[in-house]
């Protein structure tokens, strides 16, 4: 059970990370007035933040 809870707040930790660096790309992108590029529904698009 321990290692399960211990997992679980790994987990936690990897996504709040990843919220992170995605915030902090949109800011630079901002920043650098360059587009995001994304993939939607298949379809690479370029966005502007």
């Amino acid at each position: 059970m321990k290692n399960n809870k211990k997992n679980t707040t790994e987990i936690e930790k990897i996504l709040l990370g990843m919220n992170k660096v995605n915030d902090n790309l949109i800011s630079f992108k901002k920043r650098m007035n360059s587009d995001l590029v994304v993939l939607r529904d298949g379809k690479i698009l370029h966005i502007k933040p």
